[in-house]
């Protein structure tokens, strides 16, 4: 079989396989690295540049990379790396289109980290750790985020985003009031003579953050619940640096980014650990990943083009409604434009698993929505149910649904469990 284009007649074999062609040089390139210097060895990261799955019209993959910082031993760090990923894409039914996979990204995330949360502390293990997660598909980043590590994203022009949350109890006054109203204690610690010192802490535990995985000793108000960002980045690329507090604590983004302009991934990790410990010195586990987002068979960094900085916080917004096959599978109309597709940073489960009318159709209905547990009709929760209003399965449309061991979960996080019982703020030391 033959078609015209134009006044040439070509094999249609032959435009099947341009197509082909284009379809396959529209994905960019990624290179990585990452580099870290020990102090503790609560640090871990996670680098999976090639990871398959399957949808309607064959296996396509997507990368992760991943970054956990550990506190009060290594063991949430160590579990939240070997388990999250797969808890993540379990929540996710199998065979979905690649655009109701990116639709479903962020219910997945929220779903993954609370059931990764929920089974490490079920083995009554105090310690806890920070985690941001980044899958890339094409030239779509999502960021999953709880704790203080950060990720950002330097443009091809040298424009600044933060794709991560910081949940530090001193710097985020929305989550000292949820954490208080859940009925945590939030105070620095008292010293003789009635001064406070240090960083605002979570009591009991003494806690700096507000999220993390684990830390079962501080309370179920510290919460697992992700801030998620998803962003779209034009077909220019971009270099993604994602690092624990023991760089942040040393540079800012704009030296972070700065002092390993134009190296390549594995080199520039290297540089910007280096840089932080020449800083501060070794004072905590110091990890960094670099990851350069390019342009097919561009294999150098992107190169900063003049009189365009600054950190940027807020994007141009895209809704839900306008995520089509067509918007995620282009790129951006505009050079270096980059693109919000989707943001929450709500701690409610009730808000964050809820679903609208572009991703209702994608899970199944009956099944837990975080821990995947297959129920009948009547054995669920809707999440929308609280102890004065409780709602059971009766139509998919009160759903989404939690069992009742992931329902308890939730009243505990939003304070409605007996076992949050807090004990006093040391008052000397």
């Amino acid at each position: 079989m033959e078609a015209k284009a134009g006044d040439i007649t070509v094999p249609l074999a032959v435009l099947l396989k341009r197509e082909m062609s284009n379809e396959k040089s529209e994905k960019p390139d990624l290179l990585h690295g990452q580099a870290s210097q020990k102090k503790k060895g609560e640090d871990f990261t996670l680098l999976r540049a090639e990871c398959e799955r399957t949808q309607e019209t064959g296996t396509t993959s997507f990368s992760v990379f991943g970054l956990f910082d550990g506190h009060n031993g290594s063991a949430a760090a160590i579990y939240t790396k070997e388990h999250l990923v797969n808890n993540v894409l379990n929540a996710i039914p199998p065979n979905v289109s690649r655009d109701e996979w990116i639709s479903a990204l962020p219910r997945a995330l929220v779903a993954g980290f609370v059931k990764t949360d929920k089974d490490f502390t079920a083995q009554a293990r105090s310690s806890g750790t920070t985690v941001t997660l980044v899958i890339i598909d094409g030239w779509v980043v999502t960021v999953a985020s709880v704790g203080d590590s950060c990720c950002i994203l330097e443009s091809a022009e040298g424009s600044v985003y933060v794709l991560s949350a910081d949940h530090r109890l001193e710097v985020n006054e929305e989550e000292v009031e949820r954490v208080t109203a859940s009925g945590g204690e939030v105070a620095r610690i008292n010293i003789a003579g009635g001064a406070a010192i240090g960083p605002l802490r979570c009591w009991p535990g003494g806690l700096c953050l507000s999220r993390s995985i684990g830390d079962l000793d501080v309370g179920e108000y510290i919460v697992p619940v992700p801030h998620v960002k998803q962003v779209k980045l034009s077909n220019a690329g971009g270099r993604l640096v994602i690092a624990s507090d023991g760089v942040w604590d040393a540079l800012s983004h704009e030296k972070a980014l700065n002092c390993c302009r134009g190296l390549p991934a594995e080199s520039a990790a290297a540089r910007i650990v280096k840089e932080a410990v020449k800083v501060k010195g070794l004072r905590d586990d110091t990890t960094c990943i670099v990851v350069d987002i390019l342009p097919p068979e561009k294999a150098s960094p992107p190169v900063k083009k003049p009189g365009k900085g600054g950190i940027k916080y807020i994007f141009r917004r895209k809704s839900s409604e306008t995520l089509s096959e067509e918007h995620i599978d282009r790129g951006c109309s505009e050079p270096d434009v980059v693109e919000e597709m989707f943001e929450d940073g709500s701690a409610m489960l009730s808000q964050r698993l809820s679903t609208d009318h572009t991703t209702s159709n994608i899970f199944e209905p009956y099944n837990c929505a975080v821990c995947q547990l297959e129920m009948k009709p009547g054995e669920g929760i809707s999440v929308h149910s609280t102890p004065i209003k409780p709602i059971s399965i009766r139509s998919p449309w009160d759903g989404p649904f939690l069992c009742v061991s992931c329902q308890e979960k939730k009243e505990a996080m939003e304070g409605k469990n007996s076992r949050n019982c807090r004990s006093r703020v040391p008052q000397e030391i």
